[in-house]
């Protein structure tokens, strides 16, 4: 007879693979604080890829401040190293009524395939699909209220990753997604590297750490592959180079005390020297999911400001 089947990867309870391959994920996800039911905003979920059974979320304000105006449209790319996450859990959704409301804008949360069942690039796959969707015309809410000239795409952690490689897709060729973007903003993008950073390094966060990092990038990497991997650095060995990329305008922000900072802040500096439109935010003192996952009212008011100045600015 042969050994039972063994925990072999532990994604914090919520995600569990076993020796035999298999995976089990949790349907019961406790978050410290309670979806966010606001009436000032509303939702509703559709299918985007019939194929793979993927929903998106649209959220947009109630009432609109100019109801003769038609709504930019920002895309929210939700974190959770590839491997979890979804639109409706609590963390993105509230994060994304936060966002529409502050922004005035309708807020599309796709989910994407997650690892390891599917590996990357299934998630960035997943993003152009859903972008797609948007242009194809078929829901009432994109026909008569969004302005697909003013259209923005933001990515938390795994999501800001994704959200690079969306972009560098855009600038390789601006008619593929059908819709006019004007620029991304990528919170604490998880980036890779075989070569660990001073940040990496340092002491852990109060919810993440360094082998967590690893377990997610093995889990989600194409088999086999390392995280030098064009898809987790962008600036590896054998990554194609960004120079001549007509990349649209970037905002990254992170937190001073993340393990990801020092990753991020080379992002920025290489994207600049190589003469890109990017901006550089570091929030003091804070960790990963400081905007997503905190309840500081002030802080999301400051995070809300910086995001609707870039997205002003980059309007015209």
């Amino acid at each position: 007879m042969g050994s039972l089947p063994y925990i072999v990867e532990d994604c914090m309870g919520v995600l569990q693979l076993y020796s035999d391959g298999t995976v089990f994920r949790s349907d019961e996800i406790r978050f410290p604080f309670p979806i966010t039911d606001d009436s000032s905003v509303v939702f509703r979920d559709v299918l985007y890829d019939a194929v793979h059974g993927l929903h998106l979320r649209l959220i947009k304000p109630a009432v609109s401040l100019n109801s003769n105006t038609k709504l930019p449209v920002l895309f929210f790319l939700h974190g959770g190293g590839f491997c979890v996450g979804s639109r409706s859990w609590a963390n993105p959704h509230n994060c994304c009524v936060r966002l529409a409301l502050g922004l005035e804008a309708l807020v599309i949360v796709p989910d994407y395939r997650l690892a390891p069942e599917n590996r990357l690039p299934a998630a960035v796959e997943d993003g152009e699909k859903a972008i797609e969707w948007v242009r194809k015309g078929e829901d009432a809410w994109i026909e008569e209220g969004a302005d697909l000239e003013r259209v923005f795409v933001m990515g938390d952690s795994s999501g800001g990753n994704i959200a690079h490689h969306l972009a560098v897709g855009f600038g390789n060729d601006r008619g593929r997604f059908g819709v006019r973007i004007r620029g991304f903003v990528l919170m604490a993008p998880f980036f890779g590297g075989v070569v660990r950073t001073k940040s990496e390094e340092g002491p852990p966060e109060d919810f993440l750490n360094l082998d967590a990092l690893d377990r997610f990038w093995r889990l989600s990497l194409p088999l086999g592959e390392d995280r030098d991997h064009p898809l987790a650095n962008p600036f590896g060995p054998s990554s194609k180079s960004l120079e001549g990329v007509n990349l649209e305008p970037i905002m990254v922000m992170v937190g001073e005390n993340e393990l990801l900072k020092d990753r991020v802040q080379h992002y920025a500096k290489t994207l600049s020297q190589l003469g890109h439109r990017i901006e550089y935010v570091e929030f003091e003192g804070k960790q990963h999911g400081f905007f997503t996952s905190s309840q500081d009212t002030q802080l999301g008011d400051q995070v809300l400001a910086i995001i609707k100045r870039f997205m002003l600015q980059n309007s015209l």
